[in-house]
């Protein structure tokens, strides 16, 4: 008889069947360290919003919602895209709720590149993106940032040269995870540009669009000109109002490409979590303030995390918004982030995530490693300490 083949997992799939989040969260624990590898809060979001999803609950809003979500965070989604950013979407067919933005970005993929097509992303970059253009049998080809100065920059040429006639998707995150980087106007309009001239789709990750710092200006790439045709929007609720596991995220784009993004959506999760939907309407429309609150806070909590890797010695990278600061090793005498993030958390205490992880080529940012701030003042006080053992 012939012997069963080891793997079971489909051949595109296996390269996505651990990730490194759950490794060094695993250490983590083994070692009583202070986790500021994976980026989750450790707080709860405004009040009112949690006590509004509570409500929800009580009053019966448990069974499934309508398929493109709830009509109240549907209109609270346009009111808000339409409030910062003067984009008018039709929140009947040009919006639609996801789990999560993870989802609506696995989604767009599967709904509108064809097998085979090629889908850019610019590295480092968020590993869901790599696993979502497996799943849909595409190919994955790379742009990159690069150093400019002390923190990041896109570099368009290399933006130029990944596409070809077969690029179907364009694939932009700003503010960026895991650099920081908030991408200029001027990177914006030439993405947008080139984008333009080849025809090709966009989504834009906009996940952390509210935590910019020192007053930053988030660009979405929807707003420029011939982009609104092509651009699917995607943000969510996780990191804006600190509820990750609510996994209640959106898209945003013309008709026919929500169309395309919901044919996909409605046979991997059909609807997204009931109750949590006007909590979060709810928060849109009445927590900005708590949300500016946030971002100075993560902002202090960034300079005091990046005064403290300083001091232990690393090369600190600038951060400009998001959950995330980048340090260099190099100083410290290593050179391979990932060795060094698997002996840290049982060395001094602390987990962190090595950039390579994010990348196609590990060899131009072996050297880095990615820590987050999104902690409560406990825990990064705990880690600021222990670095210090450095």
């Amino acid at each position: 008889m012939q012997s069963a083949s080891p793997h079971r997992t489909v051949e595109r799939l296996r390269p996505f069947a651990s990730t490194i989040f759950a490794e060094m969260t695993e250490l983590a624990v083994a070692h009583d360290a202070v986790n500021l590898g994976q980026g989750f809060p450790d707080s709860d979001g405004p009040a009112a919003m949690l006590e509004v999803a509570r409500q929800a609950i009580a009053d019966g809003l448990n069974q499934y919602p309508p398929g493109r979500g709830m009509p109240v965070l549907r209109r609270a989604i346009a009111r808000d895209r339409l409030d910062r950013y003067g984009t008018s979407y039709d929140p009947d067919t040009e919006i639609l709720v996801t789990v999560g933005a993870t989802e609506a970005i696995s989604a767009a993929v599967l709904g509108l590149v064809e097998p085979g097509d090629e889908v850019v992303l610019i590295e480092p970059y968020y590993d869901s993106y790599a696993a979502a253009i497996a799943l849909a049998g595409a190919v994955r080809r790379t742009a990159r940032l690069v150093p400019d100065g002390g923190g990041f920059t896109v570099d368009l040429d290399s933006v130029r040269n990944a596409i070809t006639p077969r690029t179907r998707m364009l694939i932009v995150n700003s503010p960026h995870n895991p650099t920081g980087t908030v991408l200029g106007r001027a990177n914006l309009e030439a993405i947008a540009e080139i984008a333009c001239e080849h025809d090709i789709l966009v989504v834009a990750d906009e996940v952390y669009e509210h935590l910019t710092f020192d007053e930053r200006e988030h660009v979405s790439l929807s707003t420029l000109p011939g982009m609104a045709e092509r651009t699917v929007v995607i943000s969510s609720a996780a990191k804006t109002f600190s509820v990750t596991g609510w996994k209640t995220g959106w898209a945003c784009g013309p008709e026919q490409l929500i169309d395309g993004v919901r044919a996909a959506k409605q046979f991997m999760t059909f609807v997204a979590g009931g109750p949590f939907q006007p909590a979060v309407a709810y928060a849109l429309e009445h927590e900005q303030p708590w949300v500016h609150t946030l971002r100075d806070t993560l902002q202090d909590k960034y300079v005091r995390l990046s005064k403290a890797l300083d001091e232990a010695g690393f090369d600190v990278k600038r951060s400009e918004g998001s959950y995330f600061v980048c340090a260099d090793i190099t100083p410290l005498g290593e050179t391979d982030a990932l060795d060094f993030c698997r002996k840290l958390p049982a060395r001094i205490g602390v987990a962190a995530v090595p950039v390579s992880v994010f990348t196609d080529h590990p060899e131009n940012w072996n050297s880095l490693v990615r820590f987050t701030f999104c902690k409560n003042e406990e825990t990064i006080s705990a880690g600021i300490e222990r670095l210090h053992r450095l």
